[in-house]
């Protein structure tokens, strides 16, 4: 039997933009901007190179696997780990991208950039969908830690490059 908690859980996750809601086109052209390429695994299926398994993106190399139930925060995520990582690095990930705290705060504050560049999907939904499938942050909400707690993330991406002109003068 499920708790009113967990049903309230799984209302929140259902909720989330997924793959299949936007243009699968504007995300491969977003990543390939990146370096990467996107691969769309056909519904059901295994997702290669996935950490936390189905629906959850896949990497492996320069590769991002998605179905079209992966939610979008998944896909921008599991991108921005290879994003952040130096090109030697990359080609030796599979399905795991970090160990450092460091580098995941730099991908949660990178994927939700990425959101602002994928037509129908925008930061602040973004990170509603954070929210509603469970990221944590000491703050209470995604949108708190972003405004209010991200400094350390924001100055790993600019130290890189890996902030939009933008963003810099931010």
């Amino acid at each position: 039997m499920t708790t009113p908690e967990e049903a309230a859980a799984e209302a929140r996750e259902a909720s989330v933009l997924r793959v299949a809601d936007i243009a699968f086109d504007d995300a491969r052209s977003l990543l390939a901007r990146h370096g990467l390429q996107l691969h769309r695994v056909t519904d059901g299926a295994p997702i290669p190179g996935s950490y936390w398994g189905a629906p959850e993106a896949g990497i492996i190399g320069t590769q991002v696997y998605v179905r079209g139930d992966t939610p979008v925060h998944s896909m921008l995520h599991e991108a921005g780990h290879l994003i952040v990582l130096p090109a030697e690095r990359r080609t030796q990930v599979h399905t795991d991208a970090t160990d450092s705290i460091e580098e995941e705060d730099a991908t949660c504050y990178l994927q939700i950039l990425l959101a602002d560049a994928l037509p129908g999907v925008g930061r602040e939904r973004l990170m509603r969908d954070m929210d509603a499938w469970g990221y944590s942050f000491r703050l209470g909400s995604t949108q708190a830690w972003f405004d209010h707690d991200a400094d350390n993330a924001r100055a790993w991406l600019a130290r890189r490059g890996l902030l939009p002109a933008s963003c810099v003068a931010a």
